[in-house]
């Protein structure tokens, strides 16, 4: 069998693991592209470890200290309390907050899954107060976050747009951002006004205030207003003066641990580390594809299934189908967005972005299955009384219906 073969052999290994074990990819793609490329292609660890993503490293670290601190240190909490406040307990307002408060949460730099999980455990408690059917709340608040991850600011914008400018399909940022947040937006009212939102928007469905909702007023003290100014200043730095956002986030949070704005050690415990070893050793071994002509072997087998007219679907359906199950921005868009450059010239010299966009979109429309980080995490954040049995297949259904949705939205946007 060819290394071509081999290393394909064992991307396929790796992506099977992370959907069947709890073991983390990242520290099995090393170890599998170490095996392959110094035990059988006589690389040295050092040729091996040239694909690991310093500059992507640091930006992960830097952008999810940040949001460890202003969540550490109570700041995101007290602006979600003040934001759902706005609604003043109207039950067909508190979702479409909670939809915003995601978005806004994401986008600035926390990410689908930090934003989630600040929002699951206020959000669920709310819509059982409210009489908001959990599965809706769900649907708002999640597409919500997801609507974000894209940004350039969170992390997995931060992979999927690292991995674009290796490729040569930088500088398409706020593009890819932007039909992110329109395919999540439209699939998001889309499903909560279907499957009955419009309901809660009836004069009997209102109901109470925010203190009867259990959103306890908490004052902002100064370490939240530094918080604040420290996170304006990460979305100044970059969208306005186009500096690193890695460099500026790193900057910004070791300022606010000097000025006592959180204890460090808890803030760093809170970082998503095995996310972080996940994505940079997925890398790893994807480079290692490349330098084998492995991944060259998978585009073609995707080619051939493939028309000019049909690539993006085709795409969006198979990536879709394996992100329910795996890790989107550990596995799926580093392993899938390398090859949109060849099946491009494959299939005739095609534009290569939107088969890459359709694998962004496609890949976060599912995020919100059951067996997905962020659709446990709503889960997880149930209220008493809540039938969790009926909320997780309620997601999954919601996650696999997401493909044949991602594949015809990619159609029609893309195709």
């Amino acid at each position: 069998m060819s290394l071509a073969w081999i290393s394909v052999a064992a991307l396929v290994l790796a992506v099977t693991l992370s959907i069947t074990s709890t073991l983390n990819v990242g520290v099995v793609s090393l170890a599998l592209a170490l095996i392959v490329g110094v035990g059988l292609g006589d690389m040295s660890p050092a040729q091996v470890l040239e694909g690991f993503p310093t500059g992507l490293f640091v930006t992960l670290v830097g952008v999810t200290l940040l949001f460890a601190i202003a969540d550490v240190n109570g700041t995101l909490a007290r602006f979600t309390e003040r934001a759902v406040r706005l609604c003043r307990g109207h039950a067909g307002l508190l979702p479409i907050m909670f939809f915003l408060i995601g978005f806004v949460l994401s986008t600035i730099g926390a990410g689908a899954t930090p934003a989630s999980a600040l929002l699951a455990p206020p959000a669920m408690a709310v819509a059982a107060a409210a009489g908001v059917p959990p599965l809706l709340m769900v649907i708002m608040t999640g597409n919500g976050a997801l609507a974000g991850t894209l940004s350039p600011f969170a992390p997995t914008g931060i992979v999927a747009h690292g991995v674009m400018e290796r490729i040569g399909l930088g500088g398409v940022e706020w593009q890819t951002f932007a039909y992110n947040a329109f395919a999540h937006t439209l699939v998001g009212f889309g499903g909560f006004f279907l499957l009955g939102g419009w309901r809660l928007f009836r004069p009997d469905a209102a109901r109470g205030d925010a203190a009867q909702l259990g959103l306890a007023s908490q004052p902002m003290e100064t370490r939240h207003w530094l918080t604040a100014a420290g996170i304006a200043a990460l979305i100044v730095g970059v969208a306005g003066f186009r500096q690193d956002v890695g460099m500026v986030a790193l900057i910004v949070a070791t300022a606010l641990i000097l000025l006592r704005t959180v204890e460090e050690s808890k803030a760093i415990a809170r970082m998503p580390w095995g996310v972080i070893l996940m994505v940079t050793g997925v890398t790893v071994l994807v480079a290692l594809l490349q330098e084998t002509q492995g991944l060259a072997l998978i585009t073609s087998g995707i080619a051939n299934l493939s028309t000019p007219t049909t690539i993006e679907p085709v795409v969006g359906f198979g990536v879709g189908l394996v992100s329910v199950y795996s890790s989107t921005s550990g596995v799926v868009l580093p392993a899938f967005l390398p090859m949109a450059p060849e099946l491009a010239a494959r299939l005739g010299g095609l534009d290569p972005l939107p088969i890459a966009w359709s694998m962004n979109v496609a890949a976060s429309l599912v995020d919100l299955s059951s067996l997905s980080t962020v659709g446990a995490l709503y889960i997880a954040g149930a209220a008493l009384g809540t039938d969790s049995r009926k909320l997780f297949n309620g997601l999954l259904a919601w996650g696999l219906s997401m493909c044949v949705v991602g594949a015809l939205l990619c159609y029609l946007l893309f195709g």
